[in-house]
């Protein structure tokens, strides 16, 4: 009996040997070339001596089998060690092992994986990744049905569903299918269109105008530029489901909580924004939260959902919160809210109160009594990427 068992133990490693992972190690000499020549690349950057690598490696092999036979070029499963080729880690900037990003035609997609880690997940995600971005339409009644007001939309109307035009469209639409919709639309009904040759409208969310294209689409740049700008919107929603990837970007959160029923403030944050701190957008991430579900964060800032619309800043260190809101319209004041925060301001005054504006040098001093007060402590800091999931090469944010 010992010896059958001894036997068949062994039988298993061997076998084991000769099962062949399809992941191809990716490196200096090979990357371009691999990134370029895929329609989808889905990188695992990993360091041997991450335990949560090691956990992963065989589960990331085993899933990657089950996209074997697919044609070449279409997806290709392949791992970045991050201790071999730090140069690659670090242009992807790579601050956690494992981390899981997707690469479509050559360019990196700024969502990285970040759900369960087990065979039948990895091999669902990269299925739907498969799937047809841009979706066919024949009718006017179909994409009348199909086109969501609650999500930006995009239609291509094709004499047919081919040449440089379709495809760029396809490509920008694979890259982008988390924001936006995309349809392609031809067929009798929409010869009227098309008789002059393919058309590219934008229809916005919630009013349902349209905008047109009218650059020239064959380059793929520019019409990616006026694609991207109409559907990656300045202001995003954060959500439990986002709020990780979202503190990774290791950007202050500049926050409106309001009510879900509430749409006239975050017009007006949207239109402040973009009116007063255009160029403070690569300094601190301006968000919209609904502050229903995000009642935590209001408590902690001893504010309740009676309290909405309320405008706040989360550095990762403290919380701060814009005295009114209803200054947030005076000009000014919520680009001086943001500069405080980069000068240093709001963190010194929370702690020994308002900066002195005496500036008299005759008249009387009085002995100030420092008396230290504290911000309230950062709650969006506890939603980082998970230490019982990744190992973290740094102490983030």
């Amino acid at each position: 009996m010992r010896l059958y068992l001894f036997i068949l133990a062994l039988s298993l490693c061997v076998f084991s040997t000769f099962v062949k992972a399809e992941v191809t190690p990716l490196t200096n000499q090979n990357i371009d070339g691999i990134l370029t020549g895929n329609e989808i690349v889905f990188v695992n950057f990993y360091a041997d001596w991450c335990r949560f690598s090691q956990q992963l490696k065989p589960i990331y092999e085993q899933a990657s089998n089950n996209f074997k036979d697919r044609p070449t070029g279409k997806v290709m499963w392949a791992s970045v060690d991050a201790d071999r080729n730090p140069d690659i880690a670090s242009k992807y900037h790579v601050n956690k092992y494992p981390t899981l990003k997707l690469f479509r035609y050559g360019e990196l997609i700024k969502r990285e994986y970040r759900s369960a880690r087990s065979v039948d997940a990895l091999t669902e995600y990269i299925n739907h990744q498969l799937e047809e971005s841009l979706k066919p339409v024949t009718s006017k009644a179909q994409l009348d049905e199909k086109l969501n007001n609650a999500k930006k939309g995009f239609i291509g109307y094709f004499p047919q569903l081919a040449g440089t035009e379709f495809e760029n469209l396809r490509k920008v639409a694979a890259a982008l299918r988390e924001e936006c919709d995309f349809f392609a639309a031809s067929g009798p009904e929409f010869h009227e269109v098309t008789q002059g040759g393919p058309k590219l409208t934008f229809r916005s969310q919630g009013t349902g105008d349209s905008v047109d294209f009218t650059g020239d689409w064959q380059t793929f740049e520019y019409m990616k530029q006026w694609i991207s700008d109409k559907c990656i919107s300045l202001i995003r929603e954060i959500t439990f489901q986002n709020a990780e990837e979202l503190t990774e970007e290791g950007l202050p959160f500049l926050i409106l909580f309001k009510h879900p029923d509430d749409k006239t403030s975050e017009k007006e944050f949207t239109e402040n924004v973009i009116r007063e701190i255009p160029d403070q957008t690569r300094a601190i991430n301006a968000l919209v939260a609904d502050g229903v579900k995000f009642a935590h964060p209001l408590h902690h800032m001893g504010k309740t959902e009676k309290d909405l619309p309320v405008i706040a800043i989360d550095s990762f260190r403290h919380m701060y919160l814009f005295p009114n809101y209803a200054d947030s319209k005076v000009p000014g004041k919520l680009r001086q809210f943001v500069l405080d925060l980069h000068s240093g301001k709001l963190h010194r005054e929370f702690h020994h109160g308002p900066d002195p504006t005496q500036t008299d040098p005759s008249a009387p001093q009085q002995q100030k009594v420092e008396e230290e007060t504290e911000a309230p402590p950062s709650v969006f800091q506890k939603l980082k990427p998970d230490g019982n999931r990744y190992t973290l090469l740094k102490e983030e944010l």
